[in-house]
């Protein structure tokens, strides 16, 4: 158990975030031993994926709703399929959750929620068409808050971590009826890597890039590294590139410790 903690902990979780949600709606600390606990079907908790200073690091997509399962499940492998070769990223982890089929994507430095919440978007709008009827009515939602695989479901279910060539075998019900072996669960996880910085950001200038976010950039300046929600209008108010000035973009920059390279054509 101890092993598996560890793999849980390097791939989704940080010391600021490691906290669940009580029976109140309180937070209360995510020790070793109630994690111990959830995993053995003890007691199961809701973890917070954000921090209170609103950084995440684990991106959950949930692929679930009344019926569809199908769909839902087809949806998920066109997303993660897209994740490794359109986007060349490293694969993520499957999980069913004893009601729906989730797809998690390890982050190795945490981001700003809204740029969370950007990609997961531009994610499912670029690469999975509401092209269903169930489809439409549930498109997949990105979770802040959940129930972290392998734990035991108030229905009776158990939510695990699976291998992608799974899931079809759980269309129709996606939940264990015993608890999974841990050394099973360990194995999934192990060889799972977390998106660099470079990854993420070059990922989100390609899917920005798609949904036609990314404005052309001034002439003397060069094309940001990783455009952000700050200056996203789909996401949240602020500056637009497209009326940024150059000490503008130098003052965003900085602000993140990030040192432009400027570079010129001369006539």
């Amino acid at each position: 158990m101890h092993k598996l903690i560890s793999e849980l902990t390097r791939l989704y979780l940080f010391d600021e975030q490691q906290q669940y949600v009580d029976a109140d709606g309180g937070a209360q600390p995510l020790t070793p031993a109630v994690l111990a606990r959830h995993l053995s079907g003890e007691q199961t908790v809701a973890v917070r994926l954000v921090t209170g200073s609103g950084l995440a690091r684990a991106l959950v997509l949930e692929f679930g709703g009344k019926g569809g399962g199908e769909a839902h499940w087809s949806a998920l492998c066109t997303i993660a399929n897209a994740v490794q070769h359109e986007l060349d990223l490293p694969a993520p982890a499957v999980s069913i959750s004893g009601s729906a089929f989730q797809l998690w994507l390890s982050l190795a430095t945490p981001v700003p929620v809204a740029q969370a919440r950007q990609f997961a978007q531009l994610l499912r709008s670029t690469f999975l068409p509401a092209s269903t009827d169930i489809l439409a009515v549930a498109p997949p939602a990105f979770v802040e808050q959940v129930a972290l695989p392998p734990c035991l479901q108030p229905s009776g279910k158990w939510a695990a971590f699976i291998h992608p060539s799974m899931g079809a075998a759980f269309v129709d019900e996606p939940g264990l009826d015993m608890a999974p072996p841990p050394a099973a669960q360990l194995g999934f996880l192990e060889s799972l890597r977390s998106i660099n910085p470079a990854q993420f950001a070059q990922a989100l200038a390609q899917l920005q890039g798609h949904a036609g976010l990314a404005e052309a950039v001034p002439a003397a300046a060069p094309a940001p590294v990783a455009p952000s929600p700050a200056i996203a209008p789909a996401t949240q108010p602020g500056l637009l590139l497209q009326d940024a000035t150059l000490e503008d973009i130098v003052r965003w920059l900085h602000a993140r410790n990030i040192e432009p390279t400027f570079r010129h054509r001369l006539p």
